[in-house]
């Protein structure tokens, strides 16, 4: 542990064990992780690796078919979804 660096610290995301396929294509797969607050986080790969689904399912706008999201310790609903920001590059 760092110096000030608070023993529980409160999670801004988390993604668990989640998953989601298209017909019989798998383009997530039990995928999890996490991200304190204040934590600087890049989700990076290539393209078709999965970033933009696992970023549409964190933001509630497609439904894993498995696993979960909570954010600021909340499951994913409409007012922890209105804790997020989402700017897509489309």
């Amino acid at each position: 542990m760092r110096v000030g660096e608070c023993a529980s610290t409160m999670l801004a995301a988390e993604v668990n064990h989640i998953d989601k396929s298209y017909a019989d294509k798998a383009v997530v797969n039990d995928l999890s992780f996490s991200v304190a607050q204040g934590e600087i986080f890049g989700l990076i790969g290539p393209n078709g690796a999965g970033k933009t689904t696992t970023i549409r399912m964190m933001m509630d706008i497609i439904k894993p078919d498995s696993g979960d999201v909570t954010i600021l310790d909340e499951k994913l609903s409409e007012a922890s979804k209105n804790k997020l920001g989402y700017l897509p590059e489309e």
